[in-house]
Formats: structure tokens, C-alpha cells, sequence
């Protein structure tokens, strides 16, 4: 007799050891014809596995997140399927799940092309609809060895190889395909019926540059059309909303190889650059924290006492002078001690907050650049906070109030928190860590917000909170961090005298809200797809004649403005207006004053708002209060 104990504690007893999917028909029909998988105490395993003792069972399906992996996996296995199907010269390796898809690597004797993927894609639908069972195979590893090595697959073979001589191994079966895989898969390919192959990549052998280029193939696979068609329209959004794209058309910015992982930025990039930089001053100022500013080169001797040297050199940029040793900064922490350690602090001078709009460079790989997204030189608006252990809760429940308030000034309201707690390996004891991580628990549950815990992925020197924002097409950008380190001041030499008269190391928390400005400037482009919010528009209104007749009047408009602080351009061209319009809607500037002889008689404008819509005509004077208005109250877009 087994007893097979269900989710919601309710148990059944077979008298035989049932499979996963006997245990799904016994539940209901409904159940057993959406079963992908199941979980035995807790381990995916096949609906064909039998439970030979008593277990906690649950089914799996295209609703769990693990059954939508499962299906995805067992697409990638699709597509290799279909692959050898139409050339059966290419050699399989690996085709692991990635986020929203999967991906498989090939070797071939030439590349694929767009319309092989289209033929590819139309060969996994057919196999699909076959709805061939898929069969899970236990093997030998010698004996799996040889078989791929007899039909000439020799990177599977290698694979199997590396594996241990006394470790069996399990292959899937389905029709005429075998793979190695651990598993679990769907029971049939019937079940794979939502799929697209999106595009070819290369990819070394193992990721090393010395071995062949494989080709990579990715796709993506989901349980319902409806979420596919949802996923392509939002890839489709971004790519419209693309910081790169945006930045020429916008002519924001640009980068150039002569400058690998560097921005040029332009006058209109500049200025929004300018805006985000000044908002985030006064944050500083309003917060209680002294900006400082420190070297962007510093000797050997200080990165060997805080372990980069020994333990991130490869990502530093390093160099020489007068038989001395150098590295320019990857970071702003060691530079935020040595103005502490410059003078004797008491406990009464903490806490004691320093920000920096800090100039760093790391050597990043080629690969890994991104357009502003990802730079080798960058900016962060990097802030560091001393104080005692009994201030990091106080510390971290108003940090975490500023972050809300920042990050709705720039249109996100959707923030999610993660604590991050201690990894295996790291320095202080347990009872320091217990209350670091007990102090960022409790300043997240006095901010009242939901957050998860991620146990383990905390930094060797301690705990953290980790803040990530929600755009508009529902991506996630891990922006915002508050780290506290018990290490380097300790490391570097940082004392204060406490109430006890006794010298004693503060508590170093790092905390940046944007981060990156490149990246965070990035991010920013692509929420409002290049139409900034109003207070932040490197153009926030252009001024554009009708006729010549209007060209001083303009320009004598656009100047009042510029003196009042907004950011205004004149548009004198002997162009026909439309053409005006089109242009600078194109350019998404939030306000176009139109003049014509009507207004420059009158002393008015005709004002249209971003997106064509007439808000109608009015003085400067009244436009000038609307525009304040606008920028006060951090509105995103002008209202008709």
C-alpha cells in the first residue's frame, strides 16, 4: 500500500506503486489531461515515474511556473529534433531554458539561415502535432558514450564522457531523436503547441574562445497563444523603445569604437544628463548628506588593503608612474573612507552621510556592452553612510522612504524588495549579522511593503536590500541598493570614539538610487519610449514663425522663456509650418508655440501639447505658469 499525501493535505492509498500520472486520473480527468509533470517529496520527475513509499505529491501544469519550464525545455529538445530531422550532418550539444524561451547550440558546416529557421520552426509544428510519446531511458554512461560516437554526435559524447564512469545517466526518447537530459519533459510532444524561434547567434564550444563557433538558435515557448502574442507585442514595444535607437533619432547620443563602452553625449543628451544629476543633488542636500569629491586615481597600496587588487584587478584599469603602481577607480568606497579617516570622529558626528557623483571605470568584457545600458565609464550618484550598528534601522526606514519618492518623480510606482542574507563564506560573526539582517527586515516592514528573502546571496561582507523597478512594458531594472559592510572600514582603518571613550570601527552602509546614471538615463528613455516627462525634457517647448514676418517676434518669445529657466529653442526656417510640426512632434518635445500674425498682433501664442493635441492660445505670461506648473508637480506629459 502507498499513501500519496496531496498539497492540501489530503492523502490516497493505491496498492501498487502508482505512476504520476495514475495519481492525476485518480485526482480527476480534467487534472490528468492538463498533467505536464509532478513533484514527488518535492523533485520534478516525469508522469511516468513510479512512487514506490509513501509520498507528498503535487501535479504540474502549463499554469506552474515549473511546468512552463518544463514545457520549454522540452521545446528546446523540439528543435534539435527538428534540426537533425532536415540536416543530419549538424551535431547537437546543449539547449538549456533561458528566460521567456530556451536556445540550442549546433554545429554545422554552414550557417543557417532566416528562411532554414522559418523551414526549422515549420518542421517542429509537424513534429508537435505527431504527438510522439517521449520516453525517459536510463543508460550506462559508457555504453551512452559509444552510441553517440557511433552516430557521429562527438559533443555529446564528450559530455557523457566528463560525467563519473560509475554515474548512470538518463536519456529522452522520441521518435527517432535521443538526447541526454536529466529531465523531467512532457509526456508527448502534443503538449508543445505554443513556440516561435526567434533568432541565430554565435556561441563558443563551452564558452571558450580557443574552440569552434557554434550556432545558436533561440526561441520562445508558452503555455496559452494568448501570453506568446502578449511577449512578442511587448519585444516589439521595446524594440521601438530601444535606448540606442532613441538615442540617435533623438540625437541624445552616441558611441563609437574609438571609445569602446564610452558615451559622447550631446547637447540635448547633456541636458536631460544635467536634469537627472541636479534633481539628484538636491536630494543629497535635502537629506542631510555632504557631497564630496574624490580621485579618479589611486595607488596600489589602498586596492591591495581593500582585496581588489588581488581579487577584481581584471576589471580595473590600471596604470604606472614613477615606478608606482595605479588603478582608476571601479568604485567610490575606499575614496568615501579616506575623507572620513581624514579627521577624528566622535559618535556624535554619526551618523555621517557622504555623496559623490563619482567617475568610475571597470574593464568590462567587449561582449558584454550595451549601449548606456552597460558602459566601461559611468557615473553613479553614489552615496555612503557611517554610523553604529544601533543606526542602520533608522538609517535604512528613511532611505527607503527617499527611494519611493525619487523613483515616483521619475514615473515608477512599481517597486519590488529583496533581502539579500549571508552567503557560506563570509567575515563578522553570527550574532553581527543577526542584527544587520534583523535591522533591514524591520525598516522594510515599517515602510509597510511586501518583499522577499533571498537566503545566502548577501555579499561576503554583509547583508543588503536590494531595490528593483518596474517599467512600463512590466520589465524589471535592479536599480536602487542599500549594503551594509562591517568590512572595510574595518579594512582601511576607520575608528570613532564612542560614548565609552573607546575607539571602535563604524558600520559602512553603501546606497546609491539610480546607480548608474548612464544606465539609469537608459532605462528612462525606454519607460517613456523618448517622451520625457516635462521636468525632465531636454527641449520642453520650441517656438516656431509662421512666416518671416514672425521671426523676431519668436525668437523674442523663446528668449523671455529661456530667461525664466526653461529649456526653449526658436525655430526661425523659411519652412512651411506643417513640416515645423511634423519635425519637432518626431523629436517628441512637450510643447510647440506656434506664432503667426494673429498671435504677434495679440501677444500670444498657439500652444500645442505633445501629441498633437491643441490646448489653444494664449499669452507668454499665461504659458510660462502652465510650464511651471508642469515641471512643479513632475508631470509626465502636457495636458490639452
Amino acid at each position: 500500500m502507498v499513501q500519496i499525501t496531496l498539497p492540501d493535505g489530503s492523502a490516497r492509498r493505491f496498492e501498487s506503486a502508482p505512476s504520476v500520472a495514475e495519481v492525476a486520473s485518480d485526482i480527476g480527468a480534467g487534472l490528468a489531461k492538463a498533467a505536464i509533470a509532478g513533484k514527488v517529496d518535492g523533485v520534478a520527475v516525469d508522469l511516468s515515474y513510479r512512487i514506490e513509499s509513501d509520498a507528498r505529491v503535487s501535479i504540474l501544469t502549463a499554469k506552474d511556473p515549473e511546468g512552463l519550464e518544463i514545457i520549454r525545455h522540452s521545446t528546446a529538445h523540439l528543435l534539435a529534433y527538428a534540426v537533425k530531422t532536415l540536416f543530419p550532418d549538424a551535431q547537437v550539444t546543449i539547449g538549456p531554458v533561458i528566460e521567456n524561451g530556451f536556445y540550442y547550440d549546433f554545429s554545422y558546416k554552414r550557417p543557417f539561415t532566416p528562411e532554414d529557421l522559418e523551414a526549422i520552426e515549420a518542421k517542429m509544428a509537424e513534429l508537435a502535432r505527431r504527438d510522439e510519446t517521449v520516453v525517459r531511458e536510463l543508460w550506462r554512461r559508457d555504453d551512452a558514450v559509444r552510441f553517440f560516437e557511433s552516430i557521429g554526435e562527438k559533443y555529446k559524447a564528450e559530455i557523457i564522457a566528463s560525467i563519473p564512469a560509475d554515474q548512470d545517466i538518463t536519456l529522452y526518447r522520441e521518435g527517432e531523436f535521443v538526447d541526454l537530459c536529466r529531465g523531467p519533459h512532457v509526456p508527448n510532444t502534443g503538449k508543445l503547441k505554443t513556440f516561435k524561434l526567434m533568432k541565430l547567434a554565435g556561441a563558443y564550444w563551452r564558452g571558450d574562445s580557443n574552440n569552434e563557433m557554434l550556432q545558436r538558435i533561440y526561441g520562445t515557448a508558452w503555455a496559452r497563444k494568448e501570453d506568446q502574442d502578449a511577449y512578442l507585442h511587448m519585444l516589439e514595444e521595446a524594440e521601438k523603445r530601444d535606448h540606442r535607437k532613441l538615442g540617435r533619432e533623438l540625437d541624445l547620443f552616441h558611441l563609437q569604437d574609438d571609445a569602446p563602452g564610452m558615451v559622447f553625449w550631446h547637447p540635448r543628451g547633456w541636458a536631460l544628463w544635467q536634469q537627472v544629476e541636479q534633481y539628484m543633488r538636491r536630494v543629497y542636500e535635502q537629506n542631510g548628506y555632504r557631497e564630496i569629491r574624490c580621485p579618479q586615481i589611486l595607488d596600489r597600496s589602498l586596492w591591495q588593503k581593500t582585496g581588489h587588487w588581488e581579487n577584481y584587478r581584471e576589471h580595473m584599469f590600471t596604470t604606472a608612474s614613477e615606478n608606482r603602481d595605479y588603478a582608476v577607480k571601479p568604485m567610490n568606497c575606499p575614496g568615501h573612507v579616506q575623507v572620513f579617516n581624514a579627521g577624528l570622529r566622535s559618535y556624535r558626528d554619526l551618523p555621517l552621510r557622504y555623496g559623490e557623483f563619482g567617475s568610475c571605470h571597470r574593464n568590462e568584457p567587449s561582449g558584454a556592452l550595451h549601449g548606456i545600458m552597460r558602459v566601461r565609464g559611468f557615473i553613479q550618484d553614489d552615496g555612503h553612510i557611517f554610523c553604529t550598528e544601533d543606526q542602520i534601522l533608522d538609517e535604512c526606514v528613511a532611505y527607503t522612504e527617499l527611494l519611493h519618492r525619487v523613483y515616483a518623480d521619475f514615473g515608477f510606482e512599481h517597486i519590488l524588495y529583496k533581502i539579500a542574507t549571508r552567503p557560506e563564506k563570509r567575515i563578522g560573526d553570527d550574532a553581527q549579522w543577526d542584527r544587520a539582517e534583523a535591522a533591514l527586515i524591520e525598516s522594510l516592514r515599517r515602510s509597510n511593503v511586501e518583499f522577499e528573502i533571498s537566503e545566502g546571496e548577501g555579499a561576503f561582507y554583509g547583508p543588503k536590500i536590494e531595490y528593483t523597478l518596474k517599467d512600463a512594458l512590466g520589465r524589471h531594472w535592479q536599480c536602487g541598493t542599500m549594503q551594509v559592510d562591517f568590512f572595510m572600514p574595518q579594512r582601511l582603518g576607520a575608528e570613532y570614539v564612542a560614548e565609552d571613550n573607546v575607539r571602535r570601527h563604524p558600520v559602512m552602509l553603501h546606497r546609491a538610487i539610480v546607480g548608474s546614471l548612464e544606465r539609469f538615463i537608459g532605462i528612462l528613455i525606454e519607460n517613456h519610449a523618448g517622451a520625457m516627462p516635462i521636468w525632465l525634457a531636454p527641449v520642453q517647448a520650441v517656438v516656431a514663425s509662421i512666416t518671416d514676418a514672425q521671426r523676431d517676434y519668436a525668437a523674442d518669445v523663446a528668449q523671455t522663456l529661456k530667461k525664466q529657466g526653461f529649456r526653449v529653442e526658436s525655430d526661425l526656417r523659411n519652412e512651411k509650418i506643417n513640416y515645423k510640426i511634423r519635425e519637432h512632434s518626431l523629436q517628441k518635445v512637450p510643447y510647440l508655440l506656434v506664432v503667426g500674425g494673429r498671435e504677434m498682433d495679440s501677444g500670444q501664442v498657439a500652444v500645442r501639447a505633445r501629441g498633437g493635441a491643441a490646448v489653444g492660445t494664449m499669452s507668454v505670461e499665461a504659458f510660462a505658469k502652465r510650464m511651471r506648473d508642469d515641471v512643479d508637480c513632475k508631470r509626465a506629459n502636457p495636458e490639452a
